[in-house]
């Protein structure tokens, strides 16, 4: 409706993941350079956690578009799952027939697809989504499957996507052997101020915005306090403020006209019930600067703590170490990905000339 008005060539903020619109944030990177990783090991677990609508199912959508034809993926989305049932879907996404057939029938079934694509030189890929919802037992079940195995190699390899309730579901006592195989993990978080603008320019530029100025920067600042940062939250209030703006002929788009819109979606859709870091870390300092000298008692900041008990005086230093201890890790996880691809091609190319030559002997 809106899209012809503000010269876009398709609406930008439909709630449907689409890898085409995919955003690719700080942690977005990360966690799609740890899904590369994972791919280019072919063995272990990947676990990929956030918050509702943060977009780890848009990570793995991008992932698989990118995913070569030497691997076969399956992408089940899981309620809660009994052993029996996971073993079913399983094979059922593979295309396997399972009508009928006991647990022991479709694990043999599976086994011996599974032999077969090694055999031609290719792996399977599975996709769990929501993992959060799967029962302990049935996450065991995914370790098992993982036991399939040929020269050492598992012959099936998963990716876990979850809510934050899946950390502690994989940090029981019994998930020990499970932990044990996940060989990278990260956690998403919303977006910060700057990157819900950039991610909201990004998606109007794919859908064909020219560039002009549409938004001014209290609207930019208002849109990102009441969605909290969240691109599932920022699609859908997006879309009500281009919709607006269009029955409203408005050519740009104010903090007012956001908060009108804000104001009568409200109550049908998200308030946040606590304010955003940047907030919460406002008002803290207004607290300490106003009881400075009032004799006031004002709530200490949490101490940071060492392992040993000792305090750690200057927190703001050590932060900046980490911040950089971290982006130096994600640059050596993205070199040694392209340099395992490239090892990977050269693999395949051997094996492909062993196996002429096999044939011609």
């Amino acid at each position: 409706m809106y899209e012809s008005y503000y010269g876009l060539d398709s609406k930008p903020f439909q709630l449907t993941p689409d890898p085409d619109f995919f955003f690719a944030s700080r942690w977005h990177k990360r966690a799609m350079s740890y899904l590369q990783y994972g791919l280019s090991q072919a063995e272990g677990f990947i676990v990929i956690t956030g918050d509702i609508g943060t977009g780890k199912t848009t990570i793995a959508n991008s992932l698989v578009a990118e995913i070569e034809d030497d691997i076969v993926v399956a992408h089940i989305v899981t309620p809660k799952l009994t052993p029996d049932e996971l073993v079913k879907m399983v094979a059922s996404k593979f295309e396997l027939d399972v009508a009928g057939k006991t647990k022991a029938d479709i694990l043999k079934i599976l086994e011996v697809f599974l032999y077969d694509l090694s055999k031609t030189g290719r792996r399977a890929l599975l996709l769990v989504d929501e993992a959060q919802n799967l029962p302990l037992e049935t996450i065991e079940e995914l370790r098992m499957l993982s036991n399939f195995q040929e020269f050492g190699k598992p012959l099936l390899q998963s990716f876990l996507l979850g809510q934050e309730e899946l950390q502690p579901i994989l940090r029981a006592p019994n998930m020990e052997q499970f932990r044990q195989r996940i060989v990278a993990s990260c956690h998403l978080a919303p977006l910060t101020l700057e990157e819900t603008k950039e991610y909201i320019e990004f998606r109007l530029h794919h859908a064909g915005w020219n560039g002009s100025a549409l938004f001014s920067d209290d609207a930019y600042g208002r849109i990102y306090k009441f969605t909290r940062g969240v691109p599932r939250k920022i699609n859908t209030l997006m879309d009500r403020i281009l919709l607006f703006g269009f029955l409203e002929e408005l050519e740009t788009l104010d903090g007012d006209a956001v908060d009108s819109v804000i104001n009568e979606v409200s109550e049908e859709m998200f308030l946040p019930e606590t304010p955003t870091p940047e907030e919460q870390e406002a008002v803290d300092e207004e607290q300490y600067e106003a009881s400075v000298g009032t004799g006031v008692p004002h709530k200490p900041k949490k101490k940071l703590m060492t392992p040993n008990g000792n305090e750690i005086q200057d927190a703001e230093y050590y932060k900046a170490m980490l911040s950089e201890l971290v982006d130096a890790l994600d640059d050596a996880i993205s070199h040694k990905i392209k340099l395992t691809q490239y090892i990977d091609k050269l693999l395949k190319k051997k094996y492909k000339t062993y196996v002429r030559l096999k044939e011609d002997d």
